[in-house]
């Protein structure tokens, strides 16, 4: 057997390989390899067949490129043309005869380990097992194969099984390469236990790190893993079975002499048998967290026990826990999501997290591709607690709910002294110095177009390092700005007056959400402006039925060039391009800096302009605001006059008269600090790609792109030195790939335990779904599921439901009658905008867009907070 580490060797003995050989052996050897190095664990013996031998016989296998570039152009939802294809590749495969130097390899490494003893064919992906792919049960294995020529015979089905229906369909959801996508083989002992199961040496139910959980069954692992019987379950923490299931195990599979395998029946009484003992049990976690040590993550471990020893033959990365923020202590942590709160939870790319850290006031950490932060100590004290949680629950109350669930368990948050100062949470008080007066507005308004205007202007005159050092300088100006006190007042006023009438007009008229009425087209919201502007440039292009016709076909980004070549097409792209001036610098999900503008993709705009041509009239920006402002000042007449009728009536009314001016003048503000941020989120991404080209001319990038997977501090570090880890890049391209997958939640401890809040709730009807009211009124219709902006194809009455709404999904909102989220609360971009726009809104509904299906009537109960699918 070679026992050079080559890409060339055929064959490698297990003890000779780790996990730098992924190329070479495939996910499944490197990790038992690993595994085998380990001290005290024991790993059955065998050797691998390497991908330079798969590679040998895929260049023999006939017709294989032609099949594989067909294979590569299908999209994961052509099932019958995978099926077709990847049957056809298979039976290639496997009637490809090994060569005769690998047959005589095999046979001589059988020879040195058993040649009749029996063994587990098994096969190991270079993406397989790997910290961002699991491929569980994507390929094959094969049990008690006995004899060269059927070992043989199975190692050509395993190298085949690389082009199975599911693994085929596996890495085109995951973007990996048909082609980089290579397959060794395994050839192990076989291990005949009493028991067997898998470890998972964190809860994969709720990822808390600090809890194993072991399935067991007796027999071979392959009951189990085919869902044969149910397992005994057992749940450790801090070495003590803390819970146990024994199930009733009817059956188990066994070898047979000679080669395969068989159900068997298991006997009466030992059905109700736990499989292992609790001293077993604890002994194998105890063998987990070495093994969970050596690969630095949670681990899905399968084994074997035998004569009461313990074999592994296998351990993969747990590639669904959602990974936990670094912390420098081994203190408990309370970790909330950003995104949840900037309607975002999409996965940021490195240097998007790292932008957002450096410019943000509150500390941050990064986890999963998103952003969280620590509420440990707002937690910890009884009084900032109280405040903090009134402040949640108003605005999420699922986070809320996650949290007192948190608490009321009494052994994880400590108890700590308040610890007040500037993080403390505002909760009332903060605005009263503050008079109700539109100059105030106008005033911070100004200042922060002076600031922007300064920074464009300064940072034309840097480049090279010193860009990145003007850079540190204008984030500290960025977050002066925003964490301004009279900027934080504005805000806090218009977001403590809406909550004041909803709760008195509540309480003295049984008025619900009364605020939504009374602030439908708010002065000054630089947001709901930007959704009726794009209605002005619809009047602008309608009476073009050329400029319809040809954005009707538009593919790419630099159709603006070609617009003026059509009748009316001059005025269009004027007006195009006038908006984009305006609001170009805004994308969804434009927290993450590396996210395409509207003004680099200005195609994503096409739909939404193409909708409001169809759906409006001409002139409806303008009668939209004045009959929303007309609606607000009737309501506010009519509040007014029921107020006076009752007892202190004119008080009652006075006061009410005081907030409804009050909220009016600073609740479109609520809106403008985010559009500061993304103004200059622009400006600080046109500096950093002209860097970025710099060093592609230069030849240290291969595209400006890969900046984006470098932090701030790594890029400015790249352009000092002119160096760049192109592996580096690339581990982080995969790793981003993955994070996308991954379904961030609202509260995360330190544990890695996700806390999952619930409603509590006895008024929604059954079979509804509840979430947050936000914006009053009930509305009926069809439900469009989008979750790509550029998608949207809506007609009149349609109800819009997404996963999340920013800023830049508003121009949406002028044509829909109304709007279910999953993510969201009463004063985030979405809820503020629906209620300008007098859209009945329910946000912060569990799986949505997973629950409503596209097309589905269904009726939005906005007061309420809940959404019915109707028959």
């Amino acid at each position: 057997m070679d026992g050079g580490r080559g890409e060339r060797a055929p064959l490698l003995d297990l003890r000779e390989v780790d996990e730098s050989q992924v190329s070479v052996v495939g996910g499944k050897a490197a990790n038992l390899g690993a595994l085998s190095r380990i001290d005290g664990i024991r790993v059955p013996a065998g050797f691998c067949v390497t991908t330079a031998a798969f590679r040998q016989v895929l260049a023999q296998t006939p017709s294989i490129d032609e099949r594989l570039d067909q294979l590569s152009r299908l999209s994961p939802d052509h099932r019958e043309a995978i099926r077709t294809l990847s049957t056809e590749i298979r039976h290639s495969i496997e009637e490809t005869p090994i060569p005769d130097d690998l047959a005589a390899a095999i046979t001589e490494a059988l020879v040195r380990l058993g040649e009749r003893a029996a063994y587990a064919v098994r096969s190991s992906a270079t993406a397989e097992d790997t910290p961002t792919a699991s491929f569980a049960g994507q390929q094959d294995t094969y049990l008690n194969v006995v004899g060269p020529e059927a070992i043989r015979r199975h190692v050509s089905r395993c190298w085949a099984s690389l082009f199975t229906e599911r693994a085929v369909i596996y890495r085109l959801r995951n973007g990996i390469d048909h082609r980089t996508a290579q397959m060794a083989v395994v050839v192990q002992r076989m291990v005949f236990p009493d028991a067997a199961g898998i470890l998972f040496t964190a809860d994969p139910l709720t990822g808390n790190r600090k809890v194993a959980t072991v399935d067991a069954s007796f027999g071979l692992g392959e009951a189990l893993v085919s869902g044969l019987v149910n397992p005994d379950v057992f749940r450790v923490r801090d070495g003590e079975v803390v819970a146990g299931t024994v199930a009733a195990k009817q059956r188990a599979v066994v070898a047979v002499p000679g080669g395969g395998t068989r159900k068997v029946t298991i006997e009466g009484p030992r059905q109700e048998q736990p499989a292992l003992t609790q001293a077993q049990v604890v002994r194998l976690v105890r063998l987990g967290r070495r093994i969970e040590a050596h690969f630095g993550r949670p681990q899905d471990i399968e084994w074997c026990l035998v004569d009461d020893d313990f074999q592994i033959v296998q351990s993969r990365p747990i590639t669904t826990l959602f990974p936990v923020p670094a912390a420098d202590d081994q203190e408990n942590h309370v970790y909330l999501s950003v995104g949840h709160q900037q309607m975002m939870t999409d996965a940021m790319r490195p240097l998007g997290l790292s932008m957002w850290q450096l410019t943000a006031i509150a500390p941050m950490r990064a986890a999963g591709g998103r952003l969280f932060v620590d509420a440990i100590r707002l937690l910890a004290s009884p009084t900032s607690r109280a405040g903090f949680l009134t402040v949640a629950g108003r605005d999420d109350p699922l986070m809320r709910d996650a949290l007192e669930t948190l608490i009321d368990r009494g052994n994880f948050v400590p108890t700590l002294p308040d610890p007040g100062g500037p993080g403390r949470p505002t909760t009332g008080g903060a605005s009263t110095s503050i008079e109700t007066d539109p100059a105030v507005v106008t005033e911070l308004i100004g200042r922060s177009e002076a600031s922007i205007a300064a920074l464009r202007r300064d940072i034309a005159t840097v480049t090279g390092t010193a860009l990145f050092d003007f850079l540190l300088e204008a984030f500290q100006e960025h977050k002066r700005i925003l964490g301004e006190p009279l900027n934080m007042q504005a805000i806090m006023a218009g977001m403590e007056a809406t909550w004041w009438l909803n709760d008195r007009l509540h309480e003295w008229l049984g008025e619900k959400n009364a605020a939504d009425t009374l602030t439908l087209s708010a002065p000054g919201n630089v947001t709901s402006e930007m959704g009726l502007a794009l209605l002005d440039v619809a009047d602008v292009i309608r009476p073009h039925p050329e400029v319809v016709a040809f954005l009707q076909g538009v593919t790419h980004d630099d159709f603006l060039d070609e617009l003026p070549k059509v009748a009316g097409g001059a005025e269009a792209r004027a007006a195009i391009e006038a908006y984009l001036d305006r609001y170009g610098m805004r994308c969804v999900g434009e927290i993450d800096i590396t996210r395409p503008r509207w003004s680099e993709r200005p195609s994503t705009l096409v739909p939404v302009l193409l909708d409001n041509v169809k759906l409006f009239e001409p002139g409806a920006a303008g009668r939209r605001f004045e009959q929303g402002r007309q609606q607000a000042q009737q309501k506010a007449q009519e509040v007014l006059t029921r107020l006076r009728a009752l007892p202190d009536g004119e008080q009652k009314a006075d006061e009410t008269a005081r907030m409804i001016d009050r909220v009016r003048t600073f609740i479109g503000y609520r809106e403008y600090p985010k559009y500061g941020i993304i103004i200059r989120y622009f400006i600080y991404k046109q500096a950093l790609l002209a860097e970025a080209e710099r060093l592609v001319r230069a030849g240290v990038l291969t595209e400006t792109e890969d900046v984006f997977y470098l932090t701030f501090q790594e890029f400015h570090e790249v352009v000092r030195s002119h160096r760049v880890d192109d592996e580096l890049i690339r581990g982080r391209r995969d790793a981003f790939r993955s994070y996308q997958a991954l379904t961030p939640p609202r509260v995360l401890t330190s544990d890695g335990e996700v806390i999952t809040g619930a409603y509590r709730r006895d008024d929604v009807p059954a079979g509804a779904l509840a979430g947050v009211p936000v914006s009053a009124g009930t509305v009926e219709g069809r439900a469009r599921v989008i979750l790509d902006m550029a998608q949207a194809d809506l007609e009149a009455g349609d109800i819009l439901v997404t996963a999340h709404t920013d800023p830049s999904w508003t121009p949406l909102f002028v044509g829909i009658a109304g709007l279910v989220t999953e993510v969201g609360g009463a004063m985030t971009h979405g809820a503020v905008i629906a209620r300008e726009y007098g859209l009945p809104a329910v946000v912060s509904v569990l799986d949505a867009t997973r629950l409503i299906r596209d097309g589905q009537r269904i009726r939005v109960h906005g007061s309420d907070g809940y959404v019915e699918i109707l028959p």
